[in-house]
């Protein structure tokens, strides 16, 4: 949620992205020299997790305060190239390509956007990837894409609160209410602790749940 919640409250938009030929021979394929591991099973592969993690994803890379072994950009790749979903180290790319206003950036093998397509290459089934791919799409105003991953992510975890949340954001941003509004009242009654959307659709008289403080959520 952590993670999620970086972007929700951002709203800078960049100009449109140069289309990617989004396939492995314009990407790269996933062999590598170390890895690649699915991030989704990283407690199997522990050691090779503290190794990156050790030399390349460091918090101070995780932050985007400095490089470890090399350019911040090259840290992530690294990062990326062993761990193609690794969650923090995409989360930290996105707000990388949002400091730099660009999708081509130093030390990095190809475009933001390649990272996530081999993310997904990497474990289809991997919600929290199609959550922060959804959220880098909106912050480029690809809000058609953005929902299409989000509703993805939805269909691999529908108990997840916050992806139910953030959907309903999006439904709300399309001023479809209905489903922003049928999105809303699963993430709350997931206990979802934020009251933005809820209040976005009161303020619209769209909210079909009970008033705050008398539900208890």
């Amino acid at each position: 949620m952590r993670i999620l919640a970086i972007f929700i409250v951002i709203t800078f938009f960049f100009a449109p992205l140069s289309a990617v030929a989004r396939d492995k021979s314009y990407c790269g394929e996933l062999a590598n020299a170390f890895g690649p591991f699915d991030y989704m099973d990283r407690f199997s592969h522990q050691k090779d997790l503290n190794i990156v993690e050790t030399y390349h994803f460091t918090s101070n890379v995780e932050d985007l305060i400095s490089g470890q072994s090399g350019s911040l950009g090259s840290d992530l790749n690294y990062t990326l190239r062993a761990w193609p979903n690794h969650h923090r180290a995409l989360a930290s790319l996105v707000k990388y390509s949002i400091r730099e206003k660009s999708t081509h950036i130093r030390g990095l093998k190809w475009p933001i956007e390649c990272y996530f397509d081999r993310a997904i290459r990497m474990n289809k089934e991997d919600a929290q990837v199609r959550s922060i791919y959804s959220a880098f799409l909106s912050h480029r105003g690809r809000n058609k894409e953005a929902l299409a991953q989000l509703e993805v992510a939805a269909d691999l975890e529908p108990d997840n609160a916050t992806v139910l949340y953030n959907l309903g954001l999006l439904y709300f941003k399309q001023k479809n209410y209905e489903k922003a509004s049928h999105y809303a009242e699963k993430a709350y009654a997931l206990n979802y602790p934020l009251p933005g959307l809820r209040n976005k659709l009161i303020q619209v008289g769209k909210w079909r749940g009970s008033a705050p403080g008398k539900s208890g959520k």
